[in-house]
């Protein structure tokens, strides 16, 4: 397993946050979790941006972190479901302020982002 050389500071709040939300798609997983999508594969049709070996990796680790937790049926093939914990409950009003902003600030940052693209073509 990779072993970072610098260690963490988990004494500031803001990296504590970025260690459960941090990371391209965990906060959309965390949410579509929250909403009922249950397996790996309502996951990837809810975030079809993210490639599978991603949200199985993002999964791994917030099952790790204990954010959520995995239900394994059996049969064949099995069938995996991930739900919340109440730990991973406690990060949906976090995802809510972070959608909110987004939403408010979202017209703005894709002119922003529109302009970056032109000015690296020219």
């Amino acid at each position: 397993m990779y072993e970072k050389k610098i260690s963490e500071n988990l004494d500031c709040g803001v990296n504590v946050a970025n260690k459960i939300v941090g990371g391209k798609w965990r906060a959309c997983i965390i949410d579509a979790i929250s909403r009922g999508i249950r397996r790996p594969s309502g996951l990837q049709r809810e975030i079809p941006e993210a490639p599978s070996r991603v949200i199985q990796m993002h999964l791994r680790e917030l099952e790790a972190l204990q954010v959520i937790r995995k239900e394994a049926s059996g049969g064949f093939p099995l069938k995996a479901e991930y739900f919340l914990t109440s730990f991973g409950a406690s990060v949906l009003p976090l995802i809510a302020v972070m959608d909110q902003w987004g939403n408010q600030h979202k017209e703005f940052v894709k002119e922003m982002a529109a302009a970056m693209m032109e000015t690296s073509e020219s």
